[in-house]
């Protein structure tokens, strides 16, 4: 199979130079020495030992290949894992309809917002190199956002009491929108109308389109779902002096051995894409290049290489002796910026017992949620999760292409996995 398997036939030994695609293109570039990608990231451990009930994994199994066969869905990948091991793994069906490659931890996914944390903790690494600040504000490095304009219930605009400043982008109380969330709103028709979701345009022109719309809230107010982390994206690349996808390359992906992880692949990993059973235009095509770089959700990747980020963020920002981030930086990472009333003026998804840090969700009431107090996470539209949960020492990854299904795997992972943790 090609990807990090080829890889893995090409490298030996312990740290390598890694290979990578260039996540523009195709040209193939070198980046910093980090992890050999030869090595898998799945460590598999015995599941009674890392405290698991065999038998209720089992029904994990029993239930997703039950979907499979009905037809619900054409495949699926979950992991799930204690203390750094892999307590259970397994591809389900097949990567797409009508295809008959199995799912295995090498399927490459439209992962789209897991994408991110990715960004976000890209950013972080921008901070310990003084390049950044995430009380900085947004203008400082992007300055169409100087002049912020709220919308008022009227129609009318205001100026904004209050900058944006980049934890505002981090923790998604920017103000901004997604459009597409609201679209009959007066605000996300002007956001479609903007311009809001064209793919022609770089990061960096991208923000300055995006700077011209109002805001729904001043900044710092309320929690809104927004186009935030793809203005995070050129943040960064202005901070950094280098495109979006180098900075990703050199400071997380390269140096974590993550060759599968791009913006765009290549066509020779066309047989290892996984597809949908509907057809939506939320299905890109992987290997169609374009010049928008979406921070917010324009990554692909495999269950292999993004257990290695997981890993790392269990790791306290460390994976296999390679460090992408201090542990305080994780931890301020992890702090709540949100309060109930921001909660409760905007549109907020995570849901009861949760807030929201820079970059992840964070479980805040284990006696409302599943995972334990700590946990932090966060998925894509299409149906991808993951999280880490550092008061049970548990991480899990799961994958399909199925935006319809987002919420109910959500609720039946949380079920099965804690069913089967024993206390």
């Amino acid at each position: 199979m090609a990807g990090n398997r080829m890889i893995r036939q090409l490298l030996t030994g312990g740290t390598a130079f890694v290979i990578a695609l260039s996540f523009s293109g195709c040209a193939l570039t070198s980046v910093q020495p980090g992890l050999n990608p030869a090595q898998s990231s799945i460590v598999n451990g015995d599941p009674a030992a890392l405290g698991f009930d065999p038998a209720k994994l089992g029904q994990i199994t029993t239930a997703l290949e039950g979907d499979v066969a009905s037809g619900k869905i054409p495949g699926a990948y979950l992991l799930v894992g204690r203390n750094g091991q892999v307590a259970y793994q397994k591809g389900f069906g097949v990567q797409g309809p009508g295809q008959t490659t199995p799912m295995t931890e090498e399927t490459i996914f439209r992962i789209f917002s897991m994408t991110k944390p990715i960004v976000s903790v890209t950013a972080m690494t921008l901070v310990e190199e003084g390049k950044l600040s995430v009380d900085d504000p947004v203008s400082k490095y992007l300055p169409e956002f100087s002049n912020l304009r709220v919308r008022q219930a009227d129609g009318s605009e205001r100026p904004s009491t209050s900058p944006m400043l980049v934890r505002h982008l981090m923790s998604h109380t920017s103000g901004l929108i997604y459009g597409f969330i609201e679209p009959a709103s007066a605000l996300g028709k002007a956001y479609a109308a903007g311009g809001e979701n064209r793919s022609d345009l770089s990061p960096r022109d991208y923000a300055k389109l995006i700077g011209a719309l109002p805001l729904k809230a001043d900044p710092g107010v309320a929690w809104n779902y927004s186009r935030s982390t793809d203005i995070l994206g050129a943040v960064i690349e202005v901070a950094s002096g280098q495109s979006l996808d180098v900075a990703i390359r050199e400071r997380v992906t390269g140096p974590l051995g993550m060759t599968d992880t791009a913006f765009f692949q290549p066509e020779a990993n066309r047989a290892r894409f996984a597809e949908s059973k509907t057809k939506d235009g939320l299905y890109y095509d992987y290997a169609a290049a374009t010049p928008f770089l979406s921070g917010g959700g324009g990554l692909s990747s495999t269950a292999e290489d993004y257990l290695r980020f997981t890993l790392m963020l269990a790791g306290d920002g460390e994976y296999q002796g390679v460090r992408i981030i201090k542990p305080e930086t994780l931890a301020a990472m992890r702090v709540d910026q949100t309060d109930p009333a921001i909660r409760g003026k905007g549109l907020f998804f995570p849901g009861p017992g949760m807030g929201f840090g820079l970059g992840f969700s964070l479980v805040l009431d284990d006696t409302r949620q599943r995972p334990g107090n700590g946990t932090f996470s966060w998925n894509g539209i299409a149906g991808t999760e993951f999280w880490v949960d550092p008061k049970n020492d548990l991480f899990m990854i799961f994958l399909i292409q199925d935006r319809a299904l987002l919420a109910e795997y959500q609720r039946k992972n949380r079920a099965w996995i804690y069913d089967a943790l024993k206390k």
